[in-house]
């Protein structure tokens, strides 16, 4: 059987895949920070689904709807994630300014400088500008909208990956990410070993 984008569909459990271990269980090596609203449904999930299968189930990826329980506390799973995550994936859409879960989580990988991997879907870089409506209510501290500028201007600047939803190619688009965020996990993985290594000599 096969997905929507034809790549082969193994009804395989990700505990299986893991070597015996969940996801929750170990940490994670990517963070998926999206809309839920525009991509759950299609980029994030086949993203996921894509990460899990390239690597044969070694790279754990922190997405909510499938790195969560009923009964998980929400904030502390979203921590957890951001914190142990090797590289985030940022995938901005029309409704992304919508949620404040999406500018807190952004913020919180650019304050810990993780890697960052942003996927623009029918938007540009240049649009990543915090909305006035967001400025101008009284939900976010001073503080917080600070924090939510910076890091927008950190990924605006950050070279990534941009598609259009009415011409791209939605298959082309899942396996460029993929390839990014698998060669970004092995620099990260292989700047240990070269240190250890070091430290012998």
């Amino acid at each position: 059987m096969r997905n929507l984008l034809g790549y082969p569909v193994e009804f395989v459990d990700e505990e299986q895949m893991s070597g015996g271990s969940t996801a929750r269980a170990g940490a994670y090596d990517v963070f998926i920070n999206h809309r839920g609203l525009d991509t759950k449904h299609n980029v994030a999930r086949l993203l996921y689904d894509r990460l899990l299968h390239l690597s044969g189930g070694r790279v754990r990826s922190f997405l909510d709807n499938k790195s969560m329980r009923p009964g998980d506390r929400l904030e502390e799973s979203i921590n957890a994630g951001l914190g142990q995550c090797k590289v985030g994936v940022a995938i901005f859409s029309k409704h992304y300014f919508d949620s404040d879960f999406c500018l807190h989580e952004l913020a919180s990988l650019v304050e810990a400088r993780k890697v960052i991997i942003p996927i623009f879907v029918g938007v540009k870089p240049s649009e990543l500008v915090l909305p006035q409506a967001v400025v101008d209510s009284n939900a976010h501290a001073p503080r917080d909208i600070e924090r939510f500028r910076v890091a927008l201007r950190e990924v605006k600047y950050t070279v990534g990956i941009t598609y259009d939803p009415a011409t791209g190619d939605l298959a082309d688009l899942v396996n460029k990410a993929a390839s990014a965020v698998m060669e970004r996990i092995q620099e990260t993985e292989s700047v240990p070993r070269r240190q250890m290594i070091a430290s012998r000599l």
